[in-house]
């Protein structure tokens, strides 16, 4: 469904695993910064009605999502940590269209949003199925489960505003792009890492 071009190693959820701690810090963040690129979209593209409703929706669901792993993390009895850099994600959004127009802007912002949820969403798959902790297994089940959904949607925007840009061969280059970019990760104790 998700049309990834490489999968992640199966070896990545050990090592999130013993490093559990720092994943749900990072994922914490992760969800704070999926929450404020659908307001940037918004602020950027006020004209879409019906992606700015969508989007206000999905920003909110991102920030209960931040608040879910927030509160795992003090259940675990530590903090939350500082803000990482995610190093997969500055790549991906240097890949982005730029001095192309406003119009091409909006559609390669929506399939950059696409690439991460699709992404995220397999890492959490890759949890949930691996996981010994059944309960964070369930947790990251039913996130994989919403960002598939945040994935569709991003990827449907960019379709549905497509006018006269050919999204699905701008997808296919995304795609292609990711994979070279994700096979330098997977070692690391982060969602993207």
């Amino acid at each position: 469904m998700l049309g990834l071009k490489l999968s992640t190693d199966p070896r990545w959820a050990n090592i999130a695993e013993n490093n559990i701690d720092e994943i749900l810090t990072d994922h914490a963040w992760c969800e704070q910064k999926a929450a404020s690129n659908a307001i940037s979209i918004i602020v950027l593209y006020p004209e879409h009605s019906e992606m700015v409703t969508a989007l206000i929706e999905l920003a909110r669901e991102e920030l209960v999502h931040f608040n879910l792993v927030h509160e795992k993390i003090l259940a675990r009895g530590k903090k939350l940590g500082k803000e990482r850099r995610d190093d997969y994600v500055n790549e991906l959004y240097k890949f982005m269209k730029r001095g192309e127009g406003r119009h091409t802007a909006l559609i390669d912002r929506l399939l950059f949003a696409a690439m991460i949820e699709a992404r995220s969403c397999e890492r959490f798959r890759l949890l949930s199925e691996n996981l010994r902790d059944p309960a964070l297994a369930s947790f990251y089940r039913d996130l994989m489960i919403s960002e598939a959904g945040h994935y569709t949607l991003f990827l449907g925007f960019a379709r549905r505003y497509a006018e006269n840009l050919n999204v699905e061969n701008r997808w296919k280059e995304w795609i292609e792009f990711e994979a070279k970019v994700i096979a330098n990760y997977g070692n690391k104790e982060s969602v993207h890492g």
